[in-house]
């Protein structure tokens, strides 16, 4: 059986941890959050440290020292997830849900991220000074 099946996320092994992340480079994305209301929405607008084509960390084990508010996602540290895409599997594992077709652990590829169309790579751009996040609010469906 798959172990992301019989295993809670802070049970499972730093590798199997990883594998989890499809790389579809959603948690990369900017963030705004509504002071009053505490609702977050995704931007368009990625990390500095994100290679748009492979939508993976170009300084991955040094990415929360060279970027302040990069959040390394240790399986022990969140109890939630919500503010996480719905799409990703740590949100999904962690709410009780199944990982879906296009995840590389189901169908045996990376590319069938981008083939659902769930990878930033074909919309997203890089940070830079100057770009006005608000201008850059992108919505999902769920």
């Amino acid at each position: 059986m798959s172990f992301w099946k019989t295993k809670k996320l802070s049970e499972m092994t730093a590798e199997e941890w990883e594998s989890l992340c499809d790389n579809c480079g959603k948690c990369c994305l900017h963030k705004l959050e509504d002071e009053e209301t505490g609702k977050r929405v995704f931007t368009s607008i990625a990390c500095k440290l994100i290679n748009l084509k492979t939508c993976r960390c170009t300084r991955y084990t040094g990415r929360t020292r060279l970027v302040a508010d990069c959040l390394d996602l240790k399986q022990s540290e969140f109890t939630r997830y919500d503010w996480l895409p719905a799409t990703c599997a740590y949100r999904l594992l962690n709410d009780g849900k199944e990982l879906p077709a296009w995840h590389p652990l189901l169908s045996g590829s990376t590319a069938s991220v981008k083939k659902a169309c769930v990878s930033i790579s074909s919309y997203a751009i890089k940070e830079s000074p100057g770009i006005n996040p608000g201008d850059h609010i992108i919505e999902w469906l769920e």
